[in-house]
């Protein structure tokens, strides 16, 4: 298939940002009631709950699935499951515009994991678009106020993000490049997502386990957690990866890092919409210098 950036493709890379900002937020109004490795165990948990009477089939034996396990062994770590749990340890030691700040690279290194990994090399028009892309997304972060970049210091959470965004940079470059026996699989959604899936809550429940063992866990049940767990498995993990995977089939997945910095511009948005914080001028000025990256790159 030929991969270039079509209204359609432009759509599917969209959705996934706004549902990831939507993850966000409830996250947040969520986190007194849950740990976040509980958090992430549980989400996964409906998903697969969700997907099961989809794509049963493909867990019976004798599937396409059990010669590939390995393959899918290792998109669920850098999926579903690694790539959340980083975030959630960052945020343990790191400050949300510090792990956002760093998380904007990934553009980047799906360009440079594509060149050195994949030998697709990137043209000077998509390291400009990447540029432009990333400072929009620190235009949002310092609140248009730059001086406040002075005051950033990494630490060690920091690191926890720019493995994460790595590993989602080489998890979009193999979505790319599917093996032939995974042909089958990757041609229904429902089943090469529940493949993935089925393997990450393996993953999941190692890290879930960890965090039970190690660190003062919470779990409060009620209403506001079920319909929380319901949504982010409903949005921002089944139908936001379905829609990743698609997205990064049609346009590449180059392409496709520049949409994730539209993420911390959709939850500015969704703050100011459910938590009471205002939009500002900055936000507008950010999508404009986003959508340029976007524009700019994916020119001919």
């Amino acid at each position: 298939m030929t991969q270039r950036l079509t209204p359609t493709a432009a759509l599917l890379l969209t959705i996934p940002p706004i549902l990831w900002a939507g993850n966000a937020v409830v996250g947040r109004v969520v986190s007194p009631l849950i740990s976040p490795m509980t958090l992430n165990l549980l989400r996964w948990s409906f998903a697969f709950l969700l997907l099961l009477p989809l794509a049963g089939s493909v867990l019976r034996r004798g599937s396409p699935l059990w010669p590939q396990w390995r393959r899918f062994v290792a998109l669920a770590l850098l999926s579903t499951s690694g790539y959340n749990a980083l975030l959630y340890l960052a945020l343990n030691t790191s400050t949300p515009i510090n792990v956002t700040l760093v998380g904007a690279s990934t553009p980047v290194w799906m360009l440079l994991i594509g060149r050195f990994f994949f030998g697709t090399p990137a043209s000077g028009r998509q390291m400009l678009g990447a540029v432009l892309s990333i400072a929009g997304v620190v235009l949002v972060l310092c609140r248009g106020q730059w001086g406040l970049l002075l005051g950033l210091h990494l630490v060690a959470g920091d690191l926890c993000v720019l493995l994460a965004s790595m590993g989602w940079a080489y998890y979009s470059w193999m979505l790319a490049h599917p093996t032939p026996e995974s042909a089958s699989i990757r041609a229904d959604w429902a089943a090469f997502l529940l493949s993935q899936v089925v393997f990450g809550l393996g993953w999941s429940l190692l890290f879930a386990g960890a965090e039970w063992s190690l660190t003062d866990a919470r779990l409060h049940w009620g209403w506001p957690l079920f319909c929380a767990l319901l949504f982010i498995a409903v949005g921002p993990a089944v139908v936001a990866y379905a829609a990743w995977g698609a997205g990064v089939s049609r346009a590449g997945p180059a392409m496709a890092g520049f949409f994730i910095n539209l993420t911390p511009l959709f939850t500015a948005v969704l703050s100011a919409a459910f938590l009471g914080e205002a939009p500002q001028l900055f936000h507008a000025l950010a999508f404009v210098l986003i959508v340029s990256g976007i524009v700019l790159s994916s020119r001919r």
